[in-house]
């Protein structure tokens, strides 16, 4: 996703992230760090130590009041009504061909307080959808302009914050969240939802207090290994994970039973395209999102074919790298439906060159090692 250079936005931290060595490139509308160092160090330090990204360019609109709850209903496909205080959710906006408006985050901050995080390339976009697609009439705020977002990620992450808060980081399970003083900033909220599938942290707060909070978090960490880290490691991160990235993944003319995300559907509540999502889960999909790893040695890359081992085009890559882990190419792609099944060998069109490749289960980083 690059971003038009005349309307490109800035974070806030720029000069920060300058500073610091970041090579900044557009992404999602916004000038963005893609990386400090290199996208292997600060993969690799993710995964085993940790890493700050500053994400801050994400969307954040507060749902609040009696009507809160049946609008999200209505526009998301997860069932928002399963959510106690403190627990946040995975979900998607479908649009009324079925196909995803966006994928996003619903957290329940109390019983009518709603906060929706989605991606920094479809706030405009998503705003419109919401505001305009809600029946009941809640109430919305958009705060995407005043809210800052850092992820710090990687299995060391409670040890190094835990100095800037007296909430017990190690007791926050996996999609919950806290409201608490962090860095004596009071009200931020300290979510364990993740990315990049090293655990850690996203902490959320005023912009106004971005650089102070920034600083005090590096701060507290750069003793224990804490680094930096841009767009480059985080999209192989979650590439190692299997998670989708919007515009590369998922989109518009994507469904999320297409996109192996059915488990984010619930009927048993009314949501836009309801019945054509739940056609397509009883009679199935032509195409379906796989995850691939290559037996060959090759990069596999958005666009390139996906072939039958006859040699048949069959789909099309969506994303994929070089794992830093298994030191292997993988990536997500969409298929005709009959060569999705896990086992499945394929090739991978690298540039001419037909590359073997099979059909696998997620995560990338429970595959056979370096093999």
């Amino acid at each position: 996703m690059s971003a038009d250079t005349d309307t490109v936005k800035y974070l806030p931290l720029h000069e920060v992230h300058v500073a610091l060595g970041g090579k900044m490139v557009p992404f999602g509308g916004y000038i963005m760090p893609v990386r400090y160092s290199s996208d292997i160090i600060e993969h690799n330090t993710v995964r085993q130590v940790a890493g700050i990204f500053d994400v801050s360019h994400m969307g954040e609109f507060w749902v609040r009041g009696d009507k809160a709850l049946d609008a999200l209903q209505y526009l998301t496909t997860n069932d928002v009504s399963t959510l106690k205080m403190g627990q946040a959710q995975y979900s998607c906006m479908p649009n009324e061909e079925g196909g995803i408006v966006d994928d996003l985050l619903i957290y329940k901050v109390q019983e009518k307080e709603y906060l929706v995080v989605v991606n920094a390339s479809n706030i405009d976009k998503d705003w419109a959808w919401m505001t305009s697609k809600d029946p009941v009439g809640a109430e919305w705020e958009n705060r995407s302009a005043s809210t800052f977002l850092f992820a710090v990620q990687g299995p060391k992450a409670a040890a190094m914050l835990q100095s800037l808060t007296a909430f017990p980081l190690d007791s926050l399970a996996y999609y919950t969240f806290a409201k608490t003083e962090f860095a004596g900033i009071k009200d931020v909220i300290v979510s364990a939802t993740g990315y990049t599938g090293a655990g850690g942290f996203e902490i959320y707060g005023p912009m106004d207090q971005a650089e102070f909070v920034w600083n005090a978090i590096l701060k507290a960490g750069q003793p224990h290994g804490l680094i930096p880290c841009g767009l480059g490691a985080r999209d192989t991160l979650r590439l190692e994970m299997g998670y989708s990235l919007y515009g590369n993944d998922l989109s518009d003319t994507t469904s999320p039973i297409e996109a192996g995300l059915g488990w984010i559907v619930k009927f048993n509540k009314n949501f836009i395209a309801k019945d054509i999502l739940a056609r397509q889960k009883e009679e199935g999909v032509k195409r379906k999102l796989i995850a691939f790893v290559l037996s060959d040695k090759g990069v596999p890359r958005s666009g390139f074919s996906v072939l039958s081992e006859q040699g048949e085009q069959i789909g099309v890559v969506n994303s994929g790298s070089i794992s830093p882990v298994i030191e292997k190419g993988i990536g997500l792609g969409y298929v005709d439906a009959r060569f999705a099944k896990i086992g499945t060998a394929i090739k991978i069109d690298v540039r001419g060159r037909q590359l073997n490749a099979t059909v696998c289960k997620l995560p990338f980083i429970n595959q056979s090692v370096k093999s």
